[in-house]
């Protein structure tokens, strides 16, 4: 008798239960790529959590506030850092079964060029507004970009259920903003999972499917990407022509390196091995990478057997736009953050540092950012994840110097800055920004735009109590303490939103700060001339009450190039040697007064002052105004 034995290609995961294996090709027709894009605290996450819980793609001892949030700073913060993509299942109300891809995206404006690569892996987008709070700065800055990568957009008013919720006013603004038709705005509440099916039913019907051709050579841009211990990095990408499989040589069309796959699937919350992705969809693939920066956002990867003719529009090197050094609080700690910076840059390629040396803080790094919040990123989780004491240095922005020979350099340090001889222009960066405020409160904007240089552009008013307010600022002003400026002067109600830089000529000076004649380089601005002055006898008045009183007078003073523009002083601590003269002739006390002069002079020729941290903190709370 034969015995014959069947194979049936099941797995299970206590994550997703049982699925079958290597289930992968799904007609474009079934296929929806989305994405969700709202202002701070909209809840976009929370919508996300609900698609999640309704569709069952997770299980609920899976399910958490901000499940697409795996980091304890997004949580806290409640934004969101680091991309996210997941695939679930969705059976429609008339039976049809629908491949889900929501590309969950960071929503800061730091993080605008991942945003927009993510928006381009998508057909679609949900635009969520909050119903009590209305259209904010970051909400029509997001929706331009969906506009630019052509996407379909579903408007939707989030948190209806709240006392102080306005659907109609808000609905007025969103048809205003959109030139929409009111029915067509979906009304839900993900917090009490109202409107949740409405909405899903809204996302088959509204958001077209794919459109790539499955026989051409494979195109496949990645959208992000993150560091596997054992693996190496993971590329997430979405499959615009063509196909891959397990075993097929790539190639990356923007530095055309070759690797490969040895692992390619789709993604819900762990990685799911499918062995094959078809064009249309979204999912993940391991190839040997050992760097992160091999995998570009928005580079193209084709097949290297049958490679595609042109690569994917879009991509651009992404560039740091905010400078700082970061030295160890202790010198014998520097091999010890050397180390914790490589380990965060295995899953943030935009992370740029090099070695650098100051004589105030001695060894440490010069840093990149996308931007201020970057930097308030990397420096928590250098303090929270690595245990490292840190000192920054004052945040600086990259500026394009000309010099009189013609030749042109960037500087993203005021070390690097040439001396005023050799200048003939500094050019410093400009952002055109969009505040969004109650019209009472546009006399204060017009005063801090003034005062932070801004030059202004248009007002647009979106109903009776929002007006959009066009300024272009420059990035240094803004990326400073601006928004909390913002905040205070209209009470928490304005909302700021900037786009990418570009250049413009500047009045721009080096100012340095000396300590009894000796430069302090950590402490050195490139700053408006205009404002030099307010800077510098700010800066030195607080490092007048920092610095400790020595034997010696400290003389501390602000300059450009040779010209003192601020000056204070430290006295210096003095002993009574007249106490043991009760008596006699006045000369002897003048001899004893005068032996005590020439020693504090011997003593300052060789003293040398040590300026605190505090003092280096110090110069971040400074205004420049």
């Amino acid at each position: 008798m034969t015995i014959t034995t069947y194979c049936l290609y099941w797995r299970f995961s206590p994550e997703a239960g049982f699925e079958e294996f290597g289930k992968t090709g799904m007609d474009q027709k079934r296929i929806r790529n989305f994405s969700i894009i709202a202002h701070i605290d909209h809840g976009k996450s929370t919508l996300a959590d609900r698609l999640l819980e309704t569709t069952r793609a997770v299980k609920d001892r899976q399910l958490v506030n901000q499940t697409l949030d795996n980091m304890d700073l997004e949580r806290e913060r409640g934004i969101t850092i680091k991309s996210h993509a997941i695939r679930f299942d969705y059976q429609s109300k008339a039976g049809d079964k629908y491949q889900l891809n929501l590309i969950d995206t960071p929503g800061h404006v730091d993080f605008t060029y991942e945003v927009s690569r993510s928006l381009s892996a998508c057909e679609g987008a949900l635009l969520v507004i909050d119903a009590s709070q209305g259209i904010e700065a970051q909400t029509i800055s997001n929706l331009y970009l969906a506009m630019e990568n052509d996407l379909h957009i579903i408007p939707v008013l989030n948190k209806i259920d709240l006392p102080a919720a306005r659907p109609d006013e808000v609905s007025e603004e969103i048809v205003g903003l959109l030139g929409c038709d009111p029915d067509e705005i979906v009304h839900c509440s993900a917090k009490k999972s109202i409107g949740i099916g409405n909405l899903l039913e809204t996302i088959i019907e509204r958001i077209p499917p794919p459109s790539g051709d499955p026989t051409a050579p494979l195109r496949a841009m990645i959208f992000d990407s993150v560091y596997d211990s054992y693996k190496g990095t993971a590329g997430y990408i979405r499959v615009v022509d063509g196909s891959i499989d397990k075993g097929t040589t790539i190639r990356f069309l923007s530095n055309g390196k070759q690797f490969t796959v040895d692992e390619i699937g789709f993604q819900r919350l762990k990685f799911f091995p499918t062995g094959s992705l078809q064009a249309g969809e979204v999912g993940y693939f391991f190839a040997a990478i050992k760097r992160v920066s091999d995998t570009k956002v928005g580079d193209t990867i084709t097949d290297a057997a049958n490679p595609a003719k042109e690569a994917l529009p879009g991509f651009v090197a992404v560039k740091p736009m905010v400078f700082a050094g970061i030295y160890p609080a202790v010198a014998e700690d520097y091999n010890h953050l050397r180390e914790a910076l490589d380990k965060l840059k295995l899953n943030d390629s935009s992370l740029d540092f090099v070695p650098e040396t100051s004589v105030a803080l001695g060894f440490g790094f010069r840093c990149g950012f996308l931007g201020l919040l970057h930097m308030e990123i990397i420096t928590e989780r250098l303090a929270r994840e690595y245990d490292q004491l840190i000192i920054n240095t004052v945040p600086n922005v990259e500026y394009h110097v000309t010099t009189k020979n013609g030749a042109t350099i960037d500087v993203n340090s005021p070390a690097q800055l040439p001396s005023p001889g050799e200048l003939e222009k500094i050019e410093e960066p400009y952002v055109d920004s969009q505040i969004i405020v109650p019209p009472d409160y546009i006399g204060n904007i017009m005063k801090l735009a003034t005062e932070r240089r801004g030059l202004y552009k248009n007002t647009e008013y979106l109903s009776t109590t929002r007006v959009n307010l066009t300024f272009s600022f420059p990035l240094s002003e803004v990326i400073f303490d601006f928004h909390d400026k913002l905040k205070s002067v209209t009470r928490g109600y304005a909302s700021f939103d900037y786009s990418l830089p570009y250049y413009q000529r500047g009045d721009l000076v080096k100012l340095d700060i000396l300590v009894n004649t000796d430069s302090v380089d950590a402490l050195s601005v490139i700053i408006h001339r205009e404002k030099a002055f307010h800077y510098g006898r700010a800066l030195c008045e607080k490092l007048q009450t920092l610095i400790p009183r020595q034997m010696f007078e400290v003389v501390i003073q602000a300059t450009i190039g040779t010209r003192i523009v601020s000056r204070a002083t430290v006295r210096a601590l003095r002993k009574n040697v007249t106490a043991k003269c009760y008596g006699g002739d006045i000369s002897r006390k003048r001899k004893l007064l005068e032996r005590q002069k020439e020693g504090k002079k011997r003593m300052k020729q060789v003293g040398s002052v040590e300026i605190p941290q505090e003092a280096f903190l110090a110069a971040l709370q400074i205004e420049k105004d």
